[in-house]
């Protein structure tokens, strides 16, 4: 991959996640209305924890940016939401990662597992859509995508090699 590839990613994969729940209508599932994007979030956080490595910790300034770009591009209470909530689950995300002396593939999703659920109940506070159903089912969308990528790491040495 080019040098930036994972962080251009992770902005752009914030910009779109966010102007997309502001487009896309929320659909209703057992009794709670479900934003259907959240089935896309998981991989924004393996997207963070690739453009970590890339970066290292400068990483909350890629956050930043996404979220500034986000304020002009979906809407501002979706942009404030999204930034507080990857502030405070980036902050578990990276620590979990950063000190998990575990291979890539289990670091990524034993960070995803701790980050996603305290991301979730954050950003459904603050947008007003928070019950513990919509919790859980979008918790369990957005940890799809980690483990799309755990299967798939888990199977490639060279990849755990480099962790």
């Amino acid at each position: 991959m080019p040098k930036g590839f994972w962080t251009t990613a992770y902005i752009g994969a914030v910009v779109a996640i966010n102007w997309l729940f502001v487009v896309v209508p929320m659909v209703p599932v057992l009794g709670t209305m479900f934003p259907p994007v959240m089935l896309v979030v998981g991989f924004v956080f393996v997207f963070r924890d690739f453009a970590q490595r890339e970066i290292g910790h400068w990483v909350v300034i890629a956050m930043v940016v996404a979220g500034c770009i986000s304020y002009f591009m979906s809407s501002p209470v979706v942009a404030l939401a999204s930034v507080t909530a990857f502030l405070i689950s980036e902050a578990i995300d990276w620590a979990v990662y950063t000190f998990t002396r575990k291979p890539l593939s289990q670091r990524i999703l034993f960070s995803s597992a701790v980050a996603v659920p305290v991301d979730t109940i954050v950003f459904l506070l603050m947008v007003g859509f928070f019950d513990w159903t919509a919790v859980a089912l979008v918790s369990a969308a957005k940890m799809l995508g980690a483990l799309g990528f755990w299967m798939v790491l888990r199977n490639r040495a060279p990849l755990e090699e480099l962790a």
